[in-house]
């Protein structure tokens, strides 16, 4: 099974992954899998039903509103991130935390780099397939290289004017 970065508690570890992910043209292995959001609208019931845990891949262009009745239910969102410069992922990661009130793991696939770290653990995302290469340790050292923060986020960090006013 391949492995990715996890978020557990404040500390960025490299962990199993007990998904699969399944692409639309091919048939559903046994045991947990992450499925396209499409693929899920027509079978998720039924893997559901079966006892298994399921993700869902989200797509720059869908909307992960279209979850929201089902988040419960899922174990992981798969955030597709297919190029460096494509930001929907963070607007859709920071909906699933933030408006739909999602508990579970939001992972960032596609082209992960390690220069993104930090502005996806804002947004809420805490898996991570980098596509980098990068280490656990790495990983930890780009989410915390600023200090400061300007704006409020997923990631409850304080932002400078909040620092400045308790100073």
């Amino acid at each position: 099974m391949p492995t990715r970065i996890k978020l557990h508690g404040d500390a960025f570890v490299l962990a199993e992954d007990p998904f699969t992910a399944v692409a639309d043209d091919q048939d559903i292995p046994k045991g947990d899998v992450i499925i396209s959001l499409t693929r899920f609208q027509a079978e998720g019931d039924r893997l559901l039903s079966e006892g298994r845990a399921v993700g869902v891949r989200i797509d720059p262009a869908e909307e992960v509103e279209a979850l929201a009745y089902d988040l419960p239910r899922l174990s992981v969102v798969a955030i597709a991130f297919p190029k460096y410069r494509d930001g929907r992922g963070y607007s859709s990661a920071r909906v699933l935390r933030q408006r739909l009130g999602f508990k579970g793991e939001i992972r960032a696939v596609g082209e992960v780099l390690r220069e993104q770290a930090g502005f996806m653990a804002r947004c809420g995302v805490d898996a991570f397939e980098p596509a980098d290469g990068s280490t656990p340790d790495q990983w930890a050292h780009a989410v915390e290289r600023h200090r400061h923060v300007y704006q409020r986020a997923a990631d409850a960090r304080r932002p400078a004017f909040v620092e400045r006013e308790e100073g």
